[in-house]
């Protein structure tokens, strides 16, 4: 079972429990989670307890919960992986994402289970399977389209299944679970959580007669995902379940981002209010905010909508991966310790602590610090920097250069704050008893809270300001979730409540409130995958499955897989193969694509997508491209070392899957 059909769900990450609660409280319908371990970002596991204490707070407002279990795993760690899922489930966790198919032949305890982006959801048919192998929401593959989101949610059960999708964040350049460069050159798998980055590292590149087509140029590093003009069409085509990457983020970037996607789907909601087919939250409450969301104040690498509507021209972030920020004005002078910055906005104030940068002649991001800032005309916005570092230091510093900021210290101090409020609507009702009063209290979602008190009927002697009196005292909410809508007063004259009657009687009200919400929300269901198994869309899987256990083997062989390859990192591919495959093309970013030139005068049957090569250091790749599918392929082969480091692992955990490469049939 999956979201209600026009349900939608603000999807956040948490690097640790506290800010995942503060996503909460910024209006997130559901958050993802590191557990304590097998979670692909080996940095950010979080310990039960803590998890247990986010879960009881995201319960509150109806908000879900979702422990990500999604590396692939060895044969001795599917024991250790079983055990974690069960101490999540008895947490009170709401779903599990996973990659490793491995874990649906385990014991495993009856929570729902997502597909993690690992699992390159791509076509319908890969879609479609794993709704009927009991998968409940699967986050599809950020280089889609629309239409081809639609041809998934039409190939699939939205009774079934949620459909998830990337609306914000860092993006990866491969395929999600099919880069495998960090692990030939240094040992450390994405795919087990321990990424290098190579992706983000500047490259020399040449054509096949070694002429240099591009140098120190960041050729494998995207731009930042940002999905905010594109909700409304995303929901149309299906999607359900909106996803803010960053499960390394700090507390500022959840809070902002949450709070900006809040707003903006909070919008969508209300224009569709009338609807043939009304929106909701998935959660309870609304959010109010002590700021202004703006996704630009937090680090990005400029930002693309990728692929939702079409190969763009300007997807790459290539001449730095670092953040650029936002112009702010102009270098008017250059002093020996100190540099002179005019303000394009007059009204911009720039403080201590402050983060600066430019562009030097050769394009790279020169950071500068403030140390200290003076206004030397504030209506002409001119500002005096000292900077922490000599002004020797700064390259290209001089008069004339444009200059950014990429950290603004007001707004890192608004976010250290409380920065939202997050509350439950309800409506009162006070009426007599026989022995005193009661008070009944009745929320959005139809759960109900009531308490009695035993106290005299004294009859009021100014019924007016009595009445103005219980609805301020029974109005006062303000240390809970709730928000009164309104209060119905049911009495039979004016009585005199003393306020210590009423604050008590709200109190227990709402006690009984939270515990009826408490035991109201419904866990969420695991599916039943289909019987007999459905068969997998291919019967033969190479490396690129990830398959690394006997498990995740036994899971494609029931669903009718004939040829299973292991997994790249049990180092049986010992020479050159694709060690990334992406939709970005290095090619056609460089206006070099043979698809580009058709038409072209003079270019015309000119250019060929020969192979280029990527050149770091050392290390070198060569890219080939798949034109049909209009693909890249990052070639390269495993190091020496890691092969070596390979031999002394097996000694320590040996493999039970694939010792030897199996034999395909008829070979």
């Amino acid at each position: 079972m999956s979201l209600l059909p026009h349900q939608l769900e603000l999807l956040s990450p948490a690097r640790d429990a506290d800010i995942g609660i503060e996503a909460v409280n910024h209006g997130a319908d559901a958050v993802y989670i590191g557990g304590p371990a097998f979670g692909a970002r080996a940095t950010a596991g979080n310990d039960i307890r803590d998890l247990e204490r986010l879960i009881k707070h995201a319960h509150r407002f109806g908000s879900r919960i979702f422990i990500t279990l999604n590396t692939i795993l060895r044969d001795d760690e599917l024991e250790g992986a079983r055990k974690m899922a069960w101490q999540i489930y008895e947490a009170g966790a709401d779903a599990l994402i996973i990659q490793d198919m491995g874990l649906l032949e385990i014991d495993l305890p009856p929570i729902q289970l997502h597909a993690s982006t690992q699992t390159d959801i791509r076509t319908p048919e890969k879609a479609r399977f794993l709704q009927d192998a009991g998968l409940s929401q699967i986050v599809l593959a950020r280089e889609l389209d629309l239409q081809q989101i639609k041809a998934v949610r039409e190939a699939t059960d939205p009774a079934r299944t949620t459909i998830e999708f990337f609306v914000h964040g860092a993006l990866c350049v491969a395929y999600s679970g099919q880069c495998f460069i960090s692990h030939a050159h240094t040992g450390r798998s994405a795919n087990r959580g321990d990424c290098n980055q190579a992706c983000r590292l500047p490259y020399e590149v040449t054509d096949q007669s070694g002429r240099i087509i591009a140098h120190e140029k960041h050729v494998l590093s995207m731009k930042d995902n940002n999905q905010s003009d594109n909700l409304r069409a995303l929901i149309d085509a299906g999607v359900r379940s909106f996803k803010i990457e960053g499960r390394y983020k700090d507390m500022g970037y959840v809070k902002n981002i949450t709070a900006h996607y809040r707003k903006l789907l909070d919008e969508v909601i209300e224009e569709r209010e009338f609807s043939d087919a009304p929106l909701a939250r998935s959660s309870s409450g609304r959010t109010t905010f002590t700021f202004e969301p703006d996704p630009d104040q937090n680090f990005n690498r400029e930002f693309t909508d990728y692929f939702v509507n079409g190969r763009q021209d300007d997807i790459g972030a290539f001449d730095t991966p670092k953040t650029p920020g936002r112009a702010i004005g102009w270098v008017t002078q250059v002093g020996d310790k100190w540099f002179e910055l005019e303000t394009s906005d007059k009204s911009t104030e720039l403080h201590n602590g402050d983060g600066l940068c430019y562009y030097d002649l050769q394009k790279e991001l020169v950071g500068v610090h403030i140390n200290r800032a003076e206004c030397v005309q504030a209506r002409k916005g001119i500002w005096r920097v000292f900077p922490k570092n000599e002004i020797a230091e700064f390259k290209d510093l001089r008069k004339g250069l444009e200059i950014n900021r990429n950290r603004d210290m007001d707004w890192v101090r608004t976010l250290e704050k409380k920065s939202s409020e997050r509350r439950i609507g309800l409506w009162a009702e006070f009426k007599e008893t026989a022995n005193g009063f009661a008070l009944s209290l009745t929320d959005e979602d139809g759960f109900v809270g009531y308490a009695e008190i035993d106290n005299e009927h004294q009859p009021a002697t100014d019924a007016a300001r009595a009445e103005a009196t219980l609805r301020e005292q029974l109005g006062r909410f303000g240390t809970t979730i709730f928000g009164v809508h309104d209060i119905a007063l049911n009495l039979s004259q004016p009585w005199f409540v003393p306020a210590s009657v009423l604050n008590q009687l709200r109190r227990d009200a709402v006690a009984s409130l939270e515990a009826a919400r408490e035991s109201g929300l419904v866990r969420l269901p695991r599916a039943t995958p289909v019987e007999p198994p459905a068969p997998f869309p291919e019967d033969t899987l190479t490396y690129l499955a990830n398959v690394f256990n006997t498990k995740a083997h036994d899971f494609y062989v029931k669903h009718g897989v004939k040829v299973i390859d292991a997994a790249y990192e049990s180092k049986e591919e010992e020479g050159e193969v694709s060690l990334m495959i992406t939709k970005h093309c290095v090619r056609f970013s460089m206006s070099l694509c043979p698809k580009q030139a058709k038409g072209v005068i003079g270019v015309k049957g000119t250019i060929k997508a020969e192979p280029l090569q990527l050149i770091n250091g050392k290390e070198k790749l060569t890219l080939r491209f798949d034109c049909k599918p209009c693909e890249m392929h990052v070639v390269g082969k495993m190091k020496k070392s890691v092969m070596n480091q390979h031999m002394k692992e097996m000694q320590e955990h040996p493999m039970q899957f694939y010792r030897t490469r199996p034999a395909r049939p008829g070979l």
